[in-house]
This record gives C-alpha cells, sequence and structure tokens, in this order.
C-alpha cells in the first residue's frame, strides 16, 4: 500500500518552513521551529500519540513574536494533512475523544470534510506557558 504522505515548502517575509508528513507513520517526529513548548512538545505529542510522521523545519522572526510561525506551521501542517488525505479514502469522516490527562479532561471533536469552521472553547487561567502565548493556539488551528 501507497503511504499517503505530503510535502510542503512555504517562504514569507517572516518564515521558512519545510515539512514532511505521513499519515500512514509510526510516530516519529523531527521538530525544529524554535518554539520548545508549542511546536517542539506538542507537536511531538500529537505526532507520536496519532501514530503519524513528521519532519518540521520552521525559521520565523521569533524575535518578533511567534504568531508568524505558528500561523504558517499551522497552515502547512493543514495543507499537508489534506494534500496526503487526497483522495479520502478508507477514513470515517468523523471522530471524537475524551482524553483525561493529569490535572485536566480534553475533549476533541473533528469532521474532515474540508469545511473551514472551528469552535475553541478552551478558558486558559494564565496569558503564557513559559515564553508562549497561549492566545496563539487557537490561531494554530
Amino acid at each position: 500500500m501507497k503511504k499517503r504522505q505530503h510535502h510542503i515548502s512555504r517562504s514569507t517575509h517572516e518564515t521558512t518552513i519545510s515539512l514532511d508528513f505521513c499519515i500512514d507513520g509510526s510516530g516519529h517526529c523531527k521538530s525544529k521551529t524554535g518554539i520548545p513548548f508549542f511546536f517542539d512538545h506538542m507537536i511531538h505529542q500529537f505526532i507520536t500519540h496519532g501514530l503519524f510522521d513528521l519532519d518540521l523545519s520552521a525559521k520565523g522572526d521569533l524575535d518578533i513574536d511567534y504568531h508568524h510561525t505558528i500561523e504558517d506551521c499551522g497552515i502547512c501542517l493543514g495543507q499537508a494533512f489534506r494534500e496526503a488525505l487526497n483522495p479520502p479514502k478508507s477514513i470515517q469522516r468523523f471522530a471524537s475523544v475524551l482524553v483525561p490527562m493529569d490535572d485536566a479532561l480534553a475533549q476533541l471533536a473533528v469532521d474532515i470534510s474540508n469545511r473551514a469552521y472551528l469552535k475553541f472553547k478552551c478558558p486558559f487561567t494564565t496569558p503564557k506557558v513559559g515564553q508562549f502565548d497561549v492566545e496563539l493556539v487557537e490561531e494554530f488551528f
């Protein structure tokens, strides 16, 4: 069976991104973004537990802020995911999960229908985690 994968390169005034994504992976993640918490940790968790493969390299204007890098990485990952699923054979369109974590219960529902919509309800109790502005989580999605 041919692996469902896609490569994305994106270069703007603010960022340069190279991303290789494979849906039919084993959980291998190589992420080098300069944003230790959100990408180099959280993306690693997503890839590992989703059993995808990802090789992500991003250079951005981090000295100004993380916004452009977060936004452009989200765009690239979304495009790679969509293209890797094209055509969307043998997948469930809908999925949902409840994940109990240390001090939280995460709930996620996904509809892979190629319609742009996001309902994001996550009351953060602090504006930052380390140097990361938590408001950028919604921006990523």
